[in-house]
Formats: C-alpha cells, structure tokens, sequence
C-alpha cells in the first residue's frame, strides 16, 4: 500500500484535521549470531526495505485510538491518564506497551491517533514486533516534539515486549530497528551494546530472505524454555568458574569438559550459543574482508547448531536451506529468527538471485504445499520520520 492510499485511509478512519506524520521502521534479518543475544554475545543483524509504516497524528486529550490497514473496522483506543493494561487485539499489546514504558520513564505524551501499515510478513522471522514498537516509540516522540537516544529507545521497547507481548526476547531486534545504517549490517555486542557498522556491498553479494510461510510465534513456551535451559547452564558453570555471569563468558573447552557431566539437553544448547558466539565475531571479519566463501560456510555451520543443538529449526527450514546450498553462487544459508518456522537467509552471487527463486518455487511447494516468498534485499536505514 502506497503513501496516499495509508493516508486516504488514515482520513477515512480518524477524520482530515490536523499535521500528520508518517514514520517508517524496517525489518530486520540476522545474517548470524542466533538466540545469542539473551546470553550477552554476538549478533549481525541489518535493517531490511519491508517495513512498518505509521501514520500519526497528535490529539488535544490524553487518547490514543489505533488502528491497522489488516483490520480497517477495528480501532482500539486507551488512555494515558490510566494505567495501561494488557488486551486484545494481541497485536495492540506492543503499541500499548510502548505508550505504558514511555509514560513510566516520565515522557509527556500527548493523545495520539495512528494507523498501521506493514509489508513485512507477520511471524515470518523479520521483526514486525520490533518494526512495530520502534515505529511506535519514533510516531510518539516526534508529536511530542522529543528526541531520545536510539539505544534508549530499544531498551524501552525491548521491556515493552516483556511485560505487554509476554516475549523474553534478547535486545539485537529492537536495537537494529533503532540503529540500522543503509548499505551496512551491524556486528553488536549485547553486554555493552557497542556496535561496529561493516558494508555490504551489493554490486558483489545479496542478502535473500525466503519465507517459509510456517508462521512462528515466540509467545509460546519454547523460547522461554530456551533461556531457561541457558541460565541453568550458567549455574553450572559459575559454580565451577565465579566469574561466569553468561553463556558469553563460557569458553568452548569448558563446554567440552561439561559433556557427560551437564545434562545433554543443556550442554547441547549451552555448546550452540558458545559456538555460535564465536561464528558471529568470525563472521564480521570475512564479510568485512570480502572472504565471501568462508563467511557462507559459517552460516552453514550455524544452521546445523540451530537444527542439532539448539533444536529451533522444522522441517521446512532445514529443505530450503540444503536446497539454496545446491545452486551455483549461493555462499551460505541458514535459517534466521527465533525459529519454529519463519524464514532462512541466504547469502549469494547477484547471478544466483534469480536460479535460486526459480528453484525453490519448484521444488517448495511440491514437497510442502504452499509457495515460499523469496526476496532480495538491501541494508537499510533504522526507523525515522519521513514525513
């Protein structure tokens, strides 16, 4: 949907009065570096081009009416003189949670009147959430003619996701939605929140995305069952080594000398995020160096972690990942999110973009009966008012 047919629809719901404002928040792929980010590692996320796209406009009293282009009948409405609460429609939990933290942190809000309009696949794996909530913290801000510091304001929507949308998410999507660079992906440290902006050249390799069409959903209990079975794994070893506050802080020789001791279940997922910790860091270096090939590998590497230890990915996943390995000019792939269903990335030859599609339309919906979405994209900026 274009920018005058949101706008049109914006006035149809809300009436034509009044300054608007229209903020975009993009998506986010990770390139690698997953379920790493609760345990204080390494990710290498980028802001992608689908988006979120939120028409705003300021009101006189303290309501907030709001409204998505999926659901035009619908406009959910609250206020910000009362305690803000929890309710449905579940996708209004991540606008009220962003409204609730803001208000908590002593922000003046005014009322405010917005749409929603999104191009990114819900539970695809890219972060619509995320997109959503920074969106929503970025429409807020400008009506009330504040600035605040990106990582504040994915810090706040990461809380508005624990405590409105009930997801422990780690702070890597928020934090790309907030801070994406065009033309670059961002290595980021989740203990510090240092970050290192490393290009991505297109004339040389592209970054596709291919939805599964299985949707995820981090609200149920195996994303929390994941951090819970990575602190347990913490406990064990800062028994052993006080120093120990995260899997971050646990060496791969530690890990080895674990097995048979740990529980396999909680050594196998304490030896992903190790591993996976140190591919990320590898990662950035042969993608900043043009090491194209061994950056794929890693991927490759990831995906098996994921698939075996971790035990994230499904069987739609694992296919479109061995079938993007078998074309010519493919790097890498592995699938990216929080798992379940959702998407894999590929990294791959601009030559390849278009056998790879080819391909996988085929060979996808003949094993599983539905057609995957299979697109290119670039680096992107982070979420800004465009208007």
């Amino acid at each position: 949907m274009n920018d005058d047919a949101i706008l049109a629809q914006f006035d149809a719901i809300f009436g034509s009065s009044g300054t608007i404002h229209v903020i975009r928040a993009p998506g986010r792929v990770n390139l690698i570096g997953e379920h790493t980010d609760y345990n204080d590692g390494f990710v290498f996320p980028m802001a992608i081009e689908p988006e979120v796209r939120i028409v705003c406009r300021s009101r006189a009293d303290q309501q907030v009416r709001l409204a998505s282009t999926l659901y035009p009948t619908q406009v959910v409405e609250f206020s910000l003189q009362k305690k803000i609460t929890r309710g449905d429609p579940s996708w209004a939990n991540y606008p009220r949670g962003v409204a609730a933290e803001l208000v908590a942190a002593g922000i003046p809000l005014p009322g405010m009147d917005m749409l929603v309009s999104n191009t990114l696949p819900i539970g695809g794996g890219l972060s619509s959430s995320a997109a959503l909530e920074v969106g929503t913290a970025r429409a807020f801000l400008k009506i009330a003619g504040l600035e605040m510091d990106e990582n504040r304001i994915a810090l706040l929507c990461q809380k508005a996701e624990h405590e409105y949308a009930l997801v422990p998410c780690g702070i890597m999507d928020q934090m790309i939605v907030a801070s994406g660079r065009a033309g670059h992906a961002m290595m980021m440290d989740c203990r510090d929140l240092s970050k290192q902006f490393i290009p991505i050249d297109p004339r040389e390799v592209k970054v596709v995305i291919v939805n599964s069409m299985v949707k995820h959903e981090l609200t149920g209990g195996e994303y929390a069952e994941r951090r819970s079975q990575c602190e347990q794994g913490v406990t064990f070893f800062k028994r052993h080594d006080p120093n120990v506050k995260a899997l971050r802080d646990v060496t791969l020789d530690q890990v080895l000398a674990a097995r048979g001791v740990l529980d396999d279940v909680i050594w196998r997922r304490c030896r992903h995020v190790v591993t996976e910790n140190a591919r990320a860091v590898e990662f950035a270096r042969k993608l900043s160096d043009r090491f194209y090939e061994e950056a794929g590998e890693l991927m490759v590497k990831s995906h098996v972690s994921l698939r075996d230890d971790y035990e994230v990915s499904c069987d739609e996943l694992d296919f479109l990942t061995d079938e993007s390995l078998k074309i010519k000019g493919v790097y890498g792939a592995r699938m990216t999110g929080g798992g379940f269903g959702g998407s894999i990335v590929v990294l791959a030859q601009l030559r390849a973009v278009e056998p790879l599609t080819n391909h996988l339309t085929e060979v996808y919906p003949a094993k599983f009966g539905a057609k995957p979405e299979v697109f290119a994209t670039t680096a992107t900026q982070g979420a800004s008012v465009v208007r």
